[in-house]
């Protein structure tokens, strides 16, 4: 994430109600935000596992 509280962790790993909380107020501009729509859709629906065979071992 490259701002606020959560600057610095991974988009992936960003608290659901920080998703939805975007989600009510709206995603930034860019690809920030689209990154930012994408998550809070996998977190919504439950497919979290679908990213972990993109994660480091």
């Amino acid at each position: 994430m490259p701002f606020g509280k959560y600057q610095g962790r991974v988009i992936a790993d960003l608290p659901g109600n920080y998703l939805t909380w975007f989600a009510r107020t709206g995603f930034p501009k860019g690809e920030t935000g689209r990154l930012l729509a994408l998550m809070h859709e996998i977190d919504h629906n439950g497919l979290s596992d679908l990213l972990k065979p993109l994660r480091p071992g």
